[in-house]
């Protein structure tokens, strides 16, 4: 087989695998009941007049299963982060003593656990079309190679075969992990 169209395909599934990666974090972000550190991984604190992530201004634990304790590795910045957690989605209060700050996570309720179901099948979606997009992109340049005479027509349709396969691939990954993510944030 022509190997710029096996550079496409593998370019392709990389990118492709990069979407899934990266649907994966945004999962990882989404309360369910117990204390998990990658809760506050989409917060950003203002610190001295720029928007800095949370995890680079303090050390985030969890010590118990419903618990996360944020060690700011500069104290004056507890109030900001305080604010931050606060104005974010997450829905937690924090209490903080002066040095540390303290997130109790409480128990979801059934009425939040069907609202952070829709949220994860978004998130979902999104990972969906991120695959797809590239999927397209990658059939774009192979249709390009074609019409350049560069391929025969019968290589570009063994061509798009092979990435729909890898596309399916990708997208039942992404699927699999809202199934996973679904049945954790239901669990009771």
């Amino acid at each position: 087989m022509n190997e710029m169209v096996e550079e496409f395909l593998n370019d392709g599934s990389e990118r492709m695998g990069k979407a899934v990666a990266a649907c994966q974090n945004e999962f990882n972000t989404i309360r369910t009941g117990r204390a998990s550190t990658a809760l506050l991984d989409r917060i950003t604190v203002a610190y001295y007049g720029a928007r800095t992530p949370l995890r680079q201004l303090a050390n985030v634990s969890a010590p118990e299963a419903r618990l996360l304790v944020i060690t700011p590795y500069d104290k004056t910045a507890v109030k900001e982060i305080e604010h931050a957690i606060m104005e974010s989605e997450l829905g937690l209060n924090p209490s903080n003593d002066g040095n540390i700050i303290r997130l109790a996570i409480p128990e979801l309720t059934e009425e939040r656990r069907r609202e952070l179901v829709k949220v994860v099948r978004g998130l979902a979606e999104n990972g969906r079309v991120a695959v797809r997009n590239v999927r397209r992109d990658v059939v774009h340049e192979i249709k390009k190679l074609q019409k350049d005479g560069e391929i025969s027509e019968d290589e570009l349709h063994w061509a798009e075969d092979e990435l729909q396969k890898v596309t399916d691939a990708h997208v039942k990954q992404v699927d699999e992990l809202l199934n996973h993510k679904e049945a954790e944030i239901l669990e009771v």
